[in-house]
């Protein structure tokens, strides 16, 4: 008998049909970003807090070749991009997840035209990409302090350490 796909599996969106899904869901709507390689106590905090800033979330996940071209190393990413897709959808703060080749998010950000961009607590608001166009109709942005000093970075450091 063949496995049937997971439920969370339908949050999955392609960018091309990324308009007409979040068209669906409540607002006010909330897009952040980023590559999420190794989902860590941090991530899921800083999301869970992105989430209550809004009805809906919609996060975009920098593919593999967008996370290599930021410099994060040549072993990165260490998940695929269909694996870190998977494990964003399955959180259930997480309405849509969806992804952009580009080395910036803007096309998506234009695509869903959030009510609220979030970034986290390292990126100063008048530098995260899409201030100007959210604030331009009507929308804010907000950077969120980190609670959890972690990253991915430093944690595959101690894994290598050991």
């Amino acid at each position: 008998m063949a496995a049937t796909a997971p439920a969370f599996e339908s949050k999955i969106v392609a960018p091309e049909q990324l308009a007409a899904r979040v068209a669906a869901l409540p607002r006010p709507l909330v897009f952040t970003n980023g590559c999420f390689d190794i989902l860590h106590r941090g991530h899921v905090t800083y999301l869970a807090q992105a989430r209550a800033l809004g009805a809906a979330m919609v996060v975009a996940l920098n593919t593999d070749a967008s996370v290599q071209r930021l410099g994060k190393g040549d072993d990165r990413p260490v998940n695929t991009l269909a694996d870190r897709l998977a494990v964003m959808a399955a959180l259930e703060c997480v309405a849509l997840v969806t992804w952009f080749d580009e080395d910036t998010p803007l096309q998506r950000i234009l695509d869903c035209r959030p009510d609220v961009l979030v970034k986290g607590g390292d990126w100063p608001v008048e530098k995260i990409v899409g201030n100007t166009e959210v604030t331009g109709w009507g929308g804010r942005v907000v950077s969120i302090p980190f609670i959890h000093e972690k990253s991915t970075t430093a944690l595959l450091e101690k894994i290598r350490r050991l």
